[in-house]
């Protein structure tokens, strides 16, 4: 996911961006709210989040916000010091998708960043009806968490569930392993790398689909969509 980080610290903001790039984002830093205006043209420029911080040189994070609502719908996390309620709901009224206040846990974050890109993606994704991922013969019914295949449902499990709904999110894009056990499982990569590869092949087998799911050796796995 490309990800566009506002941050006029340059330390604080090398440091994030490491950390980010380190779980699969593709992170562009600037350094100003012009900066970052000019970065989301046209349309958001393909960014799956905007990360704002609101002490900004040049002008206030929240008119950065407002002026980003404007132009485009990507998602936008502001990050701040000012952790009074009032301070949030403005940011909240403005357009922000989220809140995060300083300091804050780097996993959090990132459940955070997961969590309003995904609900971009499903509000976005109703290609024939509102909640459902068509791919071929796969239909991903998100509110009911409900799959099937040319009209049969598939029993899956939960985690599994949650893995080809990530997935099936951004067909063709590749998802590094570390990525997806922090989204689907919670948790950090040590010792989960067994598990992410046991419920793709069990997705595989019961989808009957093998060529579904592919395997992007050393970096981690895509979905290929299937021919309508």
């Amino acid at each position: 996911m490309r990800l566009l980080l506002v941050e006029d610290d340059n330390h604080v903001a090398a440091a994030l961006s490491a950390v980010l790039a380190r779980h699969g984002f593709d992170v562009t830093h600037a350094r100003s709210g012009e900066e970052a205006l000019q970065a989301l043209v046209p349309e958001g420029n393909g960014f799956g989040v905007v990360l704002l911080d609101l002490g900004l040189p040049d002008q206030d994070g929240y008119e950065v916000c407002g002026k980003i609502r404007k132009r485009t719908s990507t998602p936008v996390i502001m990050v701040t010091a000012r952790s009074d309620v009032r301070s949030r709901i403005h940011g909240l009224n403005l357009g922000a998708d989220d809140y995060v206040v300083k300091p804050y846990d780097t996993g959090e974050l990132l459940a955070r960043i997961h969590a309003v890109s995904r609900r971009n993606v499903q509000e976005d994704a109703g290609t024939g009806g509102e909640g459902v991922l068509r791919l071929g013969a796969v239909h991903i019914e998100l509110p009911t968490r409900q799959v099937s295949v040319d009209g049969s449902v598939v029993q899956l499990t939960r985690k599994e569930f949650d893995l080809l709904a990530l997935l099936a999110q951004r067909p063709g894009v590749v998802f590094r392993r570390e990525q997806i056990i922090s989204e689907v499982w919670r948790t950090s990569w040590e010792g989960t790398g067994r598990t992410l590869e046991v419920h793709v092949a069990s997705l595989r087998a019961k989808l009957r689909m093998p060529a579904l799911i592919e395997t992007v050796r050393g970096v981690g796995y895509r979905l290929v969509a299937p021919a309508s």
